[in-house]
């Protein structure tokens, strides 16, 4: 029997600019430079700052007139002067280029990058002009391994906030079945098992050691990846012989077909750019955001003072209104996103220098040691924000310090007690770990129960389960794997 009935639900959605300012959180250094650059190639109203000239955003006005005379300019007047039919149909979207136009944000190359090789393939199926727009979107969104590791859902949202273009994850899924199928096999995958999957599919299932690996794959994943071996013989019925046949056609597929792509000139994934750089100076910490290729952002005053004068004056035309409209709308967006990057650049310098006087000492000296137990929790009472705006700081950015550069999640860990209640870093108990396996004998490797009684002599009363969790973080398999018969 089918019933009806009413329910309450309290749902709370992001705004556009929520979701902006957090993708801009997110992303590093390297990557803001490039988001910078898009906007400005997308917004007239948005210029760089140069020199000590004054800077124009919201609440200020700017002190010269200094241009770009590279900029591709035009005006109000340009657009007011024009009949309807003299309007080029690009000029009146969010992307300000006509396909005609020559963009040089595209460095000169004499290879193929990954993207567009994935591109070229693209071009070769027969997809619809919507299709083919998301299927760009998507592979925009595919990271240097080959993986898309957002959610389809997430991506919608991105399309229906910059294009406008209604979709959902079902629509996205059909699309990313089609990348699927381009080469590298695995391309496109949202996890480790579907890039292995999509691999094995590719290979001729009728052989018997191909199909077992399938099987392996699809339905002992969890048993593979902990390496539970003895598990997957026992409930699958297999001879050892068959299961070495799976085992080798699992270990020569590829977990990062992306990066078998070879591509000597595009290197960026080999080098680190830190957003923060540390300096020890007269026994001071100093701290800055590291903006060197980091333009400056100010609303360029000739729109301005165009729109300031046209606000007097009622439009000729509806023509007229749409196109003051338009500009306007880009005036409004140029001043949210000079305002969402310093936002950004607060809330980063925020939790970092939280971060820096909770773990002061290590800091000065570099030495390990001094790394105090230090959870995501902690920086956000500290700096009053939400710990998942911590979590997204943390996330991909790197920090230089005169001893090295490391990545912030580096320096969070959790917190264990002694047994005389001194309070000590999971990274100090996973160094002793490593020592203890390091000098292992490893015709009787030691196994957890066995470290758990050498961290208890050691004064570190850690359950066996977590001494297991602290070596899988370590990498390091269980004992009868590490055993050598020789």
């Amino acid at each position: 029997m089918l019933k009806q009935r009413l329910q309450q639900k309290l749902v709370q959605k992001l705004s556009p600019q929520q979701i902006q300012m957090i993708k801009l959180l997110e992303i590093p250094t390297m990557q803001l430079e490039q988001r910078i650059k898009k906007e400005l190639e997308e917004n007239p109203l948005l210029e760089e700052s140069e020199g000590n000239e004054g800077e124009v955003n919201a609440d200020e006005e700017e002190q010269t007139e200094d241009k770009d005379p590279d900029r591709d300019e035009f005006t109000l007047e340009d657009y007011l002067d024009m009949d309807e039919s003299d309007i080029p149909s690009y000029r009146l979207s969010s992307q300000n280029y006509s396909p005609d136009d020559k963009r040089e944000d595209i460095p000169f190359s004499v290879g193929v990058t990954f993207h567009e090789f994935l591109q070229d393939q693209l071009g070769l199926r027969v997809l619809d002009e919507r299709k083919q727009f998301l299927a760009q979107f998507i592979i925009g969104n595919i990271d240097e391994d080959g993986y898309l590791r957002r959610k389809l859902d997430a991506i919608a949202d991105d399309i229906a906030f910059n294009q406008n273009i209604k979709t959902d994850e079902f629509e996205l899924l059909e699309i990313l079945r089609v990348i699927q199928d381009f080469d590298p096999a695995g391309v496109g995958a949202r996890d480790l098992q579907e890039c292995l999957l999509l691999q094995i599919d590719r290979k001729d299932l009728e052989i018997p050691g191909i199909k077992l690996a399938r099987q392996i794959l699809k339905q002992h994943f969890d048993e593979f990846t902990r390496k539970h071996f003895e598990k997957i013989i026992t409930r699958m019925g297999l001879e050892d012989e068959e299961f070495k046949d799976a085992m080798d056609e699992i270990l020569h597929l590829n977990p990062k077909p992306g990066s078998s792509f070879s591509d000597p000139l595009n290197k960026e994934t080999q080098h680190i750019v830190p957003d923060f750089i540390l300096e020890f100076k007269d026994g001071d910490l100093q701290l800055g955001l590291n903006s060197k290729n980091v333009p400056e952002l100010r609303l360029s005053r000739s729109y301005r003072e165009l729109i300031e004068n046209q606000s007097g004056n009622k439009p000729k035309s509806i023509q007229q209104k749409e196109l003051v409209t338009f500009v306007k709308q880009k005036l409004d967006s140029a001043r949210w996103f000079i305002d969402a990057i310093k936002q950004r650049q607060n809330t980063l310098m925020r939790t970092m220098e939280a971060i820096i006087h909770f773990q002061r000492e290590y800091f000065i000296e570099g030495d390990e040691g001094k790394l105090r137990p230090m959870i995501l929790k902690d920086i956000a009472e500290r700096t009053q924000l939400d710990i998942s705006t911590i979590s997204r700081v943390a996330n991909s950015k790197y920090i230089q310090t005169h001893f090295g550069i490391f990545p912030l999640k580096y320096f969070f860990s959790e917190g264990l007690q002694t047994d005389t209640g001194e309070e000590v870093s999971s990274r100090e108990i996973k160094k002793i770990l490593q020592e203890t396996l390091e000098s292992e004998n490893k015709r009787q490797p030691i196994t957890d129960e066995e470290l758990a009684d050498i961290l208890q002599h050691k004064g570190y009363h850690i359950a066996r389960r977590t001494v297991a969790k602290y070596r899988e973080q370590l990498g390091i398999p269980v004992a009868r794997l590490r055993k050598e018969m020789n």
